[in-house]
């Protein structure tokens, strides 16, 4: 089985298609990068596979559970971290990630355990009586991992989850992902950064006007000595 399998998935928004019949398969415990440019077609995709946006046509399945069909079962299985900073600014993080717990169905005590966990890992300890509104850019991305963490998902979406973030901070997040991903936590992987792309993706995806150009394992596109970045400018420049 899957953890994610995506056919034919089609988006339109009026007469304009946003993603044009892609299809794609992520395999349980694997580190997946997803790339394209702004506009690409990669954050409706990801609207699409955690039932924020509607599918036009196709379908997607999450460890075998249609998006729309069974939509509560998919969507328990999948943690999302997105770009846009979208909580009540004016909670406390231990309030964002109660509230997120209970939305899961975590009892008080595993939701305490949980939050207690995830403020070592992330080290919010001693901010979580602190207001959202208050917190710095680095901290808010932290806080958004761990709410998407708070469940324990089999499927992680990490949308550019490391912009803003410092550089000992980003490598810190580095060694906790790959940590989990030996685990056996299956991970999707879109940054801007691509060389932390990289340095922790296994296989890598590019998606441009709304269709996967290339799928393929990290290898083939740093082998002859090329790096990640080079590859994809080559592939996504637009051709004068």
């Amino acid at each position: 089985m899957h953890a994610l399998e995506i056919s034919n998935f089609t988006k339109k928004y009026g007469e304009r298609t946003a993603v044009d019949a892609l299809s794609l398969t992520v395999e349980p415990g694997e580190f997946f990068g997803f790339l394209g440019r702004n506009g690409a077609g990669k954050t409706t995709t990801i609207s699409a596979i955690t039932g924020i946006g509607k599918i036009t046509s196709g379908t997607i399945s999450i460890f075998g559970n249609d998006v729309e069909k069974n939509y509560r079962q998919a969507r328990a299985l999948v943690g999302l971290c997105p770009q846009e900073f979208n909580v009540d600014i004016f909670a406390t993080i231990e309030r964002v990630l109660w509230y997120v717990g209970g939305f899961y169905g975590m009892s008080t005590v595993d939701r305490k355990k949980r939050i207690a966990e995830l403020g070592r890992i992330l080290d919010l300890e001693s901010h979580m009586e602190k207001k959202f509104a208050e917190l710095s850019g680095g901290l808010k991305r932290r806080v958004m991992l761990a709410r998407a963490m708070i469940h324990d998902p089999k499927l992680l979406i990490l949308d550019e989850p490391t912009a803003g973030v410092d550089v000992e901070l980003r490598h810190e997040l580095w060694k906790y992902l790959r940590e989990i991903n030996a685990q056996g936590k299956t991970i999707i992987f879109t940054s801007h950064y691509l060389e932390e792309v990289e340095q922790l993706c296994q296989r890598i995806a590019i998606i441009d006007a709304g269709k996967i150009i290339v799928d393929a394992p990290k290898s083939e596109f740093t082998k002859d000595g090329s790096t990640l970045e080079a590859k994809f400018l080559s592939l996504t420049q637009k051709k004068s």
